[in-house]
C-alpha cells in the first residue's frame, strides 16, 4: 500500500511554500516520524516528516513551490522487506514451459509498452537538466525502466569520463577580470521581505529622529558585574537586554509609538512584546520577546540568546515570528555607523543601535574621549508626533546613559 505525504497547513496565511531540501533521497528506506524533507514557507522553515515506515518515493523535486495540500511523495509499504535480493538468497525460478520463450533478466523489469520506459524520476529530471544529459541516451534499471537518481549520476560520471576525449575548443579571446554572473531564485522569505519593505516605504509616512548615546555608564557597569552575573544567571549581560529595558519603561511614556493603525482606529498596546532583528541563513527574521516590560534583565538575555539560536538553526515557529509592538535591530554588530531603520509594519516605529566608537565630546566644561552609539527611531508620523517621537528617543537616551533609572524605575 503507497501513502501519499501532502504539505501540511503550516498557517492561516500561507498558501505555498517551496521544497527546499531532500533530507532522504527517491528510494530510501524511511521510519515512521522520521524527517524526509525542510519546506521553506515566507516566514519559516518546517519539517515534512514519514507518516508511516516504507520506501521512499520522490515526486516533488528541490526548489518546486507547492500548494498546501499538494502531493510531496509517496512512501510504499516494505522498506527494507522489499529491496531485492541477492542471487543466491532468491529461489529458483522454474524451467520455461516448452511452448514458452524463456525470459532475459531485463525483460523481466521493462516492458516496450510501459510509461515508465526512459522516464526519469523528478530528481534524476533535476540532475540530467542541469548536466545537460538527454534522458534517451541513458538506460533506466527502475521498476519498467525508469530513470532512477542512481542512473543520472552514473551517466554524469561518464559524461566527465569522455569529456577530455572530445577536440579542446579554440581559446576565446576574454576581456581581463572576472565577469561571471549567476541567477538564484528568491526564496519565499526573501520575497515577503521585499514587499513588505516596499509597502512600508509607500504606505506610511515614516521619519527618522537621531540621537546620541554614551555608553560609559553600560560599560562600566557590565564590566563590573558581568561575571558575576553569568555565574548566577548563565548567560552573559549584553547590551541588548538594556535597551530592550529602557525601550519598555519608554513606551509606557509615550504609548503612541506602541501603538498602531488599523484602518480608520489607532490600536494602543498595554504591553511591550520587543521585537528583535536577526539575521538568519536565509535572511534577516524578528523573533518576538513577550511582555519584556515584565522581564528582568536576566529573562531578557536568555529570551535574546534562545531565539537567535533557533534563528541560527531555521527552528523558529510562525507564533515566535509575529505580533510585535516595537522592534530593535543591531546594525553596530556589522560595523554600521549610522541608519534609517525601515518599520517592522504593523508597527509603527523600530529603534535602530550603531557601533561604539570613541569620539571626544563636551563634559563638564571639559573635552573628554567617551564611547559612543548613535541611536536613530524610525516612526510613522501618522499617528507619532515629532514630540512624542523626538522625547521618547530622550528618555531611551537618559535610562541608558544612568543605568541606575532601570533598576529603580525612575
Amino acid at each position: 500500500m503507497s501513502l501519499e505525504i501532502k504539505v501540511p497547513p503550516v498557517g492561516e496565511s500561507i498558501t505555498e511554500v517551496v521544497l527546499s531540501r531532500w533530507i532522504k533521497n527517491d528510494g530510501d528506506v524511511v521510519e515512521m516520524d522520521e524527517v524526509i524533507a525542510e519546506l521553506e514557507s515566507d516566514k519559516a522553515t518546517f519539517e515534512l516528516t514519514a507518516e508511516q515506515a516504507g520506501t521512499l518515493k520522490t515526486i516533488a523535486a528541490e526548489g518546486d513551490t507547492l500548494a498546501i495540500g499538494a502531493v510531496v511523495c509517496n512512501i510504499e509499504d516494505g522498506g527494507a522487506a522489499a529491496s531485492p535480493k541477492s542471487e543466491a538468497e532468491s529461489p529458483k525460478p522454474d524451467a520455461p514451459a516448452p511452448d514458452e520463450a524463456p525470459k532475459t533478466q531485463e525483460s523481466a523489469v521493462v516492458t516496450k509498452d510501459s510509461y515508465a520506459t526512459g522516464t526519469p524520476s523528478p530528481a534524476a529530471g533535476k540532475i540530467l537538466a542541469e548536466k545537460g544529459i538527454d534522458s534517451g541516451a541513458v538506460k533506466g534499471t527502475g521498476v519498467d525502466g525508469r530513470i532512477t537518481k542512481e542512473d543520472a549520476v552514473k551517466a554524469e560520471t561518464v559524461k566527465k569520463a569522455e569529456a577530455p576525449k572530445a577536440a579542446a575548443p579554440a581559446p576565446v579571446a576574454s576581456p581581463a577580470g572576472a565577469r561571471a554572473e549567476r541567477r538564484e531564485k528568491m526564496s519565499p522569505l526573501r520575497r515577503t521581505v521585499a514587499k513588505r519593505l516596499v509597502a512600508v516605504k509607500n504606505e506610511t509616512a515614516m521619519l527618522t529622529t537621531f540621537n546620541e548615546v554614551n555608553m560609559k555608564p553600560i560599560m562600566d557597569l557590565r564590566g563590573k558585574y558581568k561575571d558575576q552575573f553569568k555565574e548566577k544567571f548563565g548567560v552573559g549581560l549584553g547590551f541588548m537586554s538594556f535597551f530592550t529595558k529602557a525601550v519598555t519603561v519608554a513606551l509606557k511614556e509615550f504609548p503612541a509609538v506602541n501603538g498602531r493603525i488599523e484602518g480608520e482606529e489607532l490600536i494602543y498596546n498595554d504591553f511591550a512584546d520587543i521585537s528583535i532583528a536577526v539575521s538568519a541563513p536565509k535572511g534577516l527574521v524578528v523573533p518576538v520577546i513577550r511582555n519584556a516590560e515584565s522581564m528582568s534583565l536576566a529573562e531578557i538575555e536568555k529570551s535574546v540568546l534562545t531565539l537567535a539560536l533557533k534563528a541560527r538553526d531555521s527552528k523558529l515557529t510562525i507564533e515566535e515570528m509575529t505580533g510585535g509592538t516595537f522592534t530593535i535591530t543591531n546594525g553596530g554588530v556589522f560595523g554600521s555607523m549610522m541608519s534609517t531603520p525601515i518599520i517592522n509594519a504593523p508597527q509603527s516605529a523600530i529603534l535602530g543601535m550603531h557601533n561604539i566608537v570613541e569620539r571626544p565630546i563636551a563634559e563638564k566644561g571639559e573635552v573628554v574621549i567617551r564611547p559612543m552609539m548613535y541611536v536613530a527611531l524610525s516612526y510613522d508620523h501618522r499617528i507619532i508626533d515629532g514630540r512624542e517621537s523626538v522625547g521618547f528617543l530622550v528618555r531611551v537616551k537618559q535610562l541608558l546613559e544612568d543605568p541606575a533609572r532601570l533598576l529603580l524605575g525612575v
